[in-house]
């Protein structure tokens, strides 16, 4: 199979290179990464400036080819669909990050998006991340990502979807099993520290702290029978979430069309 990989962390993060070294056992891997740590930067794409890619050699294995991009993790992934492959991979990953991406923090999430450019394409693709922003024990969770990616070569999904995949950072035999979940909510307590530089200016540093896990209150009975992604972190669960580009809020079209009726039967509406 031919596998493309990138990452928020930078092309010299060492998860990128346990996943890609992992996987360039059995496949055609095709590296390509932000030059430095991009966390945190959602779904931005460069469009103001160049973007520029330079061969990345000794960092992986001889057969891994590996490419350091200038741009954002998204703009990663887009170019090398657009200008460094010659042909389109079979599956795309991001990752393996260093630190969880569960809840509403998919929305920032560089590791997610990067996966999400695949997904846009047409191609399914995997986010994996572990749940530690300090252990550096990687090498689990890029066995986990093997053979996950024979399980999907196996037993292909009907159709292209991102899964965004969340390792406890335990050892193998702590881990209780893996579980299918749904996205769930986390609020944080945001903190702007303010500091001033050595010329005597100001400037802020964001900082925060999860505060409380909530339930979606949207969610319908039988879905809530299922393990959020936070839920299966706290389980030592593995935690494998499908996620979507369309954000529509399904479930509240028809309250929404009742609810604007009364201002569409006004004589003008602009």
């Amino acid at each position: 199979m031919k596998l493309l990989i990138g990452n928020d962390d930078g092309i010299f993060a060492p998860g990128v290179r346990a996943l890609a070294n992992t996987l360039a056992a059995d496949h055609d891997v095709t590296v390509v990464c932000p030059d430095r740590e991009r966390s945190a930067t959602g779904h931005g794409l460069t469009i103001h400036q160049p973007i520029r890619a330079e061969k990345v050699t000794s960092l992986f294995k001889e057969n891994v080819e590996a490419w350091a991009c200038s741009g954002t993790p998204s703009d990663c992934i887009k170019l090398a669909l657009g200008a460094l492959l010659d042909s389109p991979p079979d599956f795309v990953l991001s990752g393996i990050n260093q630190g969880s991406n569960l809840g509403t923090d998919v929305l920032y999430s560089g590791t997610v998006s990067a996966a999400m450019e695949g997904v846009i394409e047409g191609i399914t693709s995997i986010a994996i991340s572990i749940a530690s922003f300090t252990d550096q024990q990687f090498q689990p969770a890029a066995h986990f990502a093997q053979k996950f990616l024979n399980h999907l070569i196996i037993h292909p999904l009907p159709q292209p979807m991102l899964l965004n995949v969340n390792v406890p950072a335990l050892p193998v035999d702590q881990i209780r099993g893996v579980a299918i979940t749904r996205q769930g909510i986390r609020r944080y307590h945001d903190i702007f520290a303010k500091r001033i530089d050595p010329r005597g200016k100001t400037y802020y540093w964001l900082a925060g702290e999860v505060m409380e896990d909530l339930e979606d209150q949207l969610v319908s009975s039988a879905d809530s029978l299922i393990l959020t992604d936070v839920q299966a972190m706290g389980q030592n669960l593995i935690a494998i979430t499908p996620l979507q580009y369309n954000l529509t809020a399904n479930s509240r079209l028809n309250a929404l069309t009742d609810w604007l009726l009364p201002l569409s039967q006004g004589k003008s509406l602009l």
